[in-house]
């Protein structure tokens, strides 16, 4: 079969991307909320930094072990609604519910209160988000089987998501702007977070409503959800993990975007702090909004530039190049971050943001769509569709880099002596301006040397599209 019978059958509609895009504005739109409001717990709260990286470590541990789970789940559910719209619409309300509810803090309870109190609801949270992202970003891997398609599908998901973060650094001009809320960020936070909560609830349920599927009521084909058969599924997830990692090119892509992703998230928490402590002396009212441009910038050049050029050369050179392209400008902007934090000239580091953004900007676009290459490999090879199963691996180790990451960032305050909200040695704060540019680099590096004989090219990806429809046709 040729490949312009092959894409002519996988064309996505606009309208069905833009619906997808929508539920990715609201994947994105929690997590870059939530790491914005955590500075308030240090900074407003009175959280030490080990509260705070065990309040990243434990919700994100318990989310990436709930996600196999999940995953195995979506993939073998018999309903009417097929294997996923109804788990996207409840994990939409419970992340809605459990987010507003997260934030309602206030600094006249006691440390150990609110603590426990943040941290239980963080928990519920992160199982909405669960219920949620794993079957919506399976639904993402089965909208086409054409190779390009599958990165224009998550493009425009990845476009529109990046609002999340031109959006939420912005939050930080509210949190501490007296004139927006009294009280305090706290009290800012308490409100803003409602508002958040509500408007992704709805975005996130989009997908469920207006992406179809079929009903998979009586497939026969797919594994009993019972009580009875719970030690199997168990059982099943354990081989599922087994055999998706036994595809080379699979482990290529989960080990790259655990470097990349864990390193970057790592050091992202110290943006607000080199910009107020190395820039502006500590003094977070004379740094006005220039944390949020560090954020909202980057964002934007990564939305209108990044995902647009990284989508071109993705079709040009194809996908291991354009991600070995990509990661290699984003080391140059690291380096430049170095230079280009020059107190008394803060307008220096935009510079730096078109060459940085072009990490993260163009990770998932790239990975998602490779996945989906990868998910046609372990069809030829088994005879199964599991697309929450691939999703779930791929996304818990984002997530669990996500866990790690959260204690790392604690640990390497402590160890280069950075306090918030005090004065703080000139070694601290150059400690984490090394940390800043340097970890992501070497991350950044590592990955690309694990993806340089990634060799899941177009070609290979169309014999296994025919082999495919072959054997689906027999």
């Amino acid at each position: 079969m040729s490949s312009s019978i092959l894409a002519s059958k996988s064309k996505v509609p606009m309208g069905q991307k833009i619906a997808f895009g929508l539920g990715m504005l609201a994947n994105q739109m929690f997590p870059a909320a939530l790491g914005i409001f955590m500075v308030v717990l240090i900074q407003d709260l009175g959280f030490p930094t080990w509260m705070w990286g065990v309040l990243f470590f434990l919700p994100r541990v318990f989310d990436s072990i709930s996600d196999p789970i999940m995953g195995f789940i979506s993939d073998n559910t018999r309903s009417v609604w097929g294997r996923r719209r109804h788990y996207v619409f409840l994990g939409a309300v419970i992340m809605g519910i459990s987010f507003a509810l997260m934030w309602q803090l206030y600094k006249v309870d006691t440390l150990s209160y609110n603590f426990m109190y943040f941290l239980f609801w963080s928990l519920v949270f992160y199982l909405g988000l669960t219920i949620f992202s794993v079957p919506y970003v399976a639904m993402g891997y089965e909208m086409s089987d054409d190779f390009h398609e599958r990165t224009n599908i998550m493009a425009v998901a990845q476009w529109i998501g990046q609002w999340a973060w031109v959006i939420a650094p912005w939050f930080w001009v509210v949190m501490y702007d007296p004139s927006w809320f009294e009280g305090g960020a706290a009290a800012a936070t308490r409100n803003l977070a409602v508002w958040v909560a509500v408007i992704c609830a709805i975005l996130a349920m989009i997908p469920a409503i207006f992406i179809k599927s079929k009903s998979t009521k009586d497939d026969e084909s797919l594994t009993p959800l019972t009580l009875k058969t719970i030690g199997g599924s168990l059982k099943e997830i354990l081989v599922n993990f087994k055999e998706a990692f036994k595809i080379p090119v699979f482990r290529k892509l989960c080990f790259s975007t655990f470097l990349i992703f864990n390193a970057f998230n790592t050091v992202a928490g110290f943006s607000f702090f080199i910009v107020v402590y190395y820039l502006f002396n500590g003094d977070a009212a004379a740094a006005g909004i220039w944390p949020t441009l560090l954020g909202s910038v980057g964002a934007l050049v990564t939305t209108f530039l990044v995902i647009p050029v990284v989508a071109k050369i993705s079709k040009t050179l194809g996908k291991k190049k354009a991600f070995l392209v990509s990661q290699g400008i984003s080391v140059i902007g690291y380096l430049m971050l170095w230079f280009l934090f020059i107190p008394g000239k803060p307008y220096m580091f935009l510079f730096a943001l078109p060459f940085f953004s072009f990490g993260i900007g163009s990770l998932f676009t790239l990975m998602m769509s490779m996945t989906s290459d990868v998910i046609d490999i372990d069809e030829l090879n088994t005879g199964k569709r599991r697309e929450g199963v691939f999703g779930a691996i791929y996304w818990w180790m984002v997530k669990f880099g996500f866990a790690i990451a959260g204690l790392l960032t604690g640990a390497i305050m402590a160890l280069v002596g950075f306090v918030p909200d005090a004065e703080n040695s000139e070694a601290s704060i150059t400690g984490i301006r090394l940390f800043y540019s340097g970890l992501p680099i070497a991350g950044t590096l590592a990955a690309m040397w694990i993806m340089r004989n990634y060799d899941l090219t177009e070609e290979k990806a169309l014999e296994i599209s025919t082999a495919l429809e072959k054997k689906k046709n027999q």
